[in-house]
């Protein structure tokens, strides 16, 4: 038996973070999906996490725990691909350290990725992302701290990494504008500036900011950086808040990327070119930046003003008489060969 601590550990702290030089996002992504991985597993075969061996991580472990995260964990099929690209990227690092399991792991990466559906994006409307942004108390620390986080992270269309993750070092005023550089996905670096309002925001919030042991713009409640999931967290509180004032809130499931969502169809309504729409958010393809077009009616309207409706012929339907109707039914229903005198 092939014992499985020492080769996970060199996949994410060699493969991972030396050779391929990941990102520490990438590498976050994969350790938890192990961690998801092993903790079933052990539940599976009752054996410690730190007792577990290769050759348990067959093709039927695998499928069983991609039932898992569909079934009881409510994941998306997206989800589960990106769990599953993990473990084929594990199963890759091991065909050359443990040969003997090569069937193994050829019958692993013959797993298929799951078909997912290319929903239309999810965004907000003016009226409700003004009742958001207008439920923070610009009174206190706290409230002047969301101001500017939402204020940026809607203006900005940025990732909720790319906003939590931003030091204090990438932003710089300079006149009326707020100029910003920004480290995000897959290493790719833009800058981005700003209106005066957001300046202003973000300019209140780091005159009460303090000092912090961490670089990070924004800070928790305990003076610590702000995480992914603490965003999300009050940006619902906020929701949940705004939705008293704005009922169609109610119905909505706001997270992080629906403001980022909410700026990209902002920025192709004003200025109708997906390639500035690209450039802003940050995609390496236009291809990505496609699935705004779907979501803006403006390119459909302008797409029926400048087509012809297919015509019909002209017509009107009219209402028999009843007593007519009575008769004609009367006689589709005569017994065929019958006499009537």
């Amino acid at each position: 038996m092939t014992p499985l601590a020492p080769h996970i550990t060199a996949f994410l702290q060699k493969r991972l973070a030396s050779e391929r030089r990941a990102s520490p996002h990438t590498c976050a992504s994969y350790a938890y999906a192990f961690q998801l991985l092993f903790e079933f597993a052990s539940q599976r075969l009752h054996r410690a996490p730190s007792d577990l061996v290769v050759e348990a991580l067959d093709a039927d472990l695998i499928l069983a725990f991609l039932e898992h995260l569909d079934k009881d964990r409510g994941n998306s099929a997206r989800s589960c691909n990106a769990r599953l690209a993990a473990i084929k990227s594990f199963m890759r690092f091991l065909e050359h350290r443990v040969p003997a399991l090569l069937d193994q792991i050829r019958r692993v990466l013959a797993i298929p990725t799951q078909r997912t559906t290319h929903a239309i994006v999810r965004s907000l409307d003016r009226q409700e992302y003004r009742a958001i942004l207008d439920v923070p108390d610009p009174a206190s620390r706290l409230g002047i701290r969301d101001r500017a986080m939402l204020h940026l992270a809607l203006a900005g269309g940025l990732r909720v990494s790319e906003l939590v993750g931003m030091p204090l070092a990438a932003v710089r005023f300079e006149g009326r504008y707020l100029h910003l550089y920004i480290r995000g996905k897959g290493r790719k670096e833009r800058t981005l500036t700003l209106w005066k309002d957001v300046a202003d925001s973000l300019r209140a919030w780091l005159a009460v900011r303090g000092d912090a042991p961490t670089p990070e713009v924004f800070l928790n409640a305990h003076g610590a950086a702000m995480t992914r999931s603490g965003f999300a967290r009050i940006l619902e509180r906020h929701r949940a808040v705004a939705m008293k004032s704005h009922a169609p809130l109610q119905h909505k499931r706001v997270s992080p990327h629906v403001l980022r969502h909410t700026c990209a169809l902002n920025v192709l309504r004003a200025t109708g070119d997906i390639r500035k729409v690209a450039l802003w958010l940050g995609h390496e393809s236009t291809q990505t930046t496609e699935a705004y077009l779907r979501a803006d009616p403006t390119e459909k309207l302008s797409a029926l003003g400048a087509m012809k409706c297919p015509e019909l012929r002209p017509g009107k339907f009219r209402v028999p008489d009843q007593l007519m109707a009575t008769l004609k039914a009367a006689t589709v229903m005569r017994t065929p060969g019958t006499t009537y005198p």
